[in-house]
């Protein structure tokens, strides 16, 4: 079953409001669409955006990075803002003022803990891993004391969030309609390339089956 996306003051949308989306499930699929995340975080008074990688478990959004990051270091201590945006196709009116694009986003606010517990910091690392290359997880070396020490994982919870759609066609003017000018959408979609060795790759390993399934999915 569906729930409802808690609605709050941030999450209210103004402008051009039937774009946004009020179920959870439509938020878990953006997200789950995605690859990569922007983080905002506001650090010495000044704003930061830093792109990085991201997986959920429920309602919990995972990401992580070095001990080093002052980002991560600072993000428990403050409010941040996290956005994952899908653009899925440049709209193309009969008049400039309507030119628009199909996508999908989603914005998530809130003050991000870090995971201490190491059983969850574990599944934290996974899903941000299966989030890039689902099964990799299970056949590559996983990360040792020393490694883990060196890396922080956040945990943002989905409690305050927001989603936002547009497709379909161009809304022109009425009048524009007669206008002998071509108007429509041209889609956008992702794709991956054959995979590249690893120049000291040695020989007779070949491309694992999940790996694969990513280029053809």
């Amino acid at each position: 079953m569906s729930t409802p996306l808690s609605s709050t003051d941030r999450t209210q949308i103004g402008r051009l409001s039937d774009r946004g989306r009020v179920d959870r499930a439509d938020l878990h699929d953006v997200l789950d669409d995605g690859m990569i995340c922007h983080l905002g975080i506001v650090v010495d008074g000044a704003p930061r955006v830093i792109p990085t990688g991201y997986g959920r478990i429920g309602d919990v959004l995972y990401m992580h990075g070095s001990t080093g990051a002052r980002y991560l270091r600072e993000s428990p201590s403050t409010e941040i803002c996290v956005t994952v945006t899908h653009l899925d196709g440049i709209v193309l009116a009969r008049s400039l003022f309507h030119h628009s694009l199909n996508y999908r986003s989603a914005i998530i606010y809130g003050a991000p803990r870090v995971v201490t517990d190491p059983d969850e910091k574990l599944a934290g690392l996974r899903c941000i891993t299966e989030q890039l290359a689902p099964g990799q997880w299970d056949v590559v070396r996983g990360p040792n004391t020393r490694e883990l020490a060196a890396t922080t994982v956040l945990a943002l919870p989905l409690d305050e969030a927001s989603v936002k759609v547009r497709q379909g066609p161009p809304g022109d003017e009425e009048e524009d309609y007669a206008l002998d000018v071509w108007a429509g959408v041209v889609p956008v979609r992702p794709s991956f390339g054959t995979p590249i060795p690893d120049p000291l790759l040695r020989e007779g390993i070949p491309v694992p089956d999940h790996v694969k399934s990513i280029t053809v999915g």
